[in-house]
């Protein structure tokens, strides 16, 4: 059985367990949004109203949003032929490692 009591500051017990009281929140979100995660929730056994207490909780544990909230920089894709002089390649295959021979030495 449950006990709703909302905005009251009186506890309740109900069969030895004590029901602290509750209040209502009204959230506003994009109904594809809503039903995309009510689907995740369900699959790990979480109604949306558990979902929230748990984000609310963790909210308060870690004093903060439980989570990064920000930017992706922007990538921007590279222009093909954005190399272009920066690659060569060498007429003779050996012509490099006789640079590289000359750097170790």
């Amino acid at each position: 059985m449950l006990i709703v009591c909302a905005q009251s500051d009186k506890v309740y017990e109900v069969k030895g367990v004590a029901l602290v009281p509750t209040t209502n929140i009204n959230i506003r979100t994009d109904s594809e949004v809503k039903a995309k995660a009510t689907a995740i929730l369900a699959d790990l056994g979480l109604d949306m109203t558990t979902a929230f207490n748990v984000f609310l909780r963790q909210i308060i544990n870690r004093r903060g949003i439980p989570f990064v909230i920000a930017q992706t920089p922007d990538i921007k894709a590279p222009k093909p032929g954005g190399w272009e002089g920066k690659i060569w390649m060498s007429d003779d295959f050996d012509e490099p490692l006789g640079d590289l021979n000359e750097y170790m030495e």
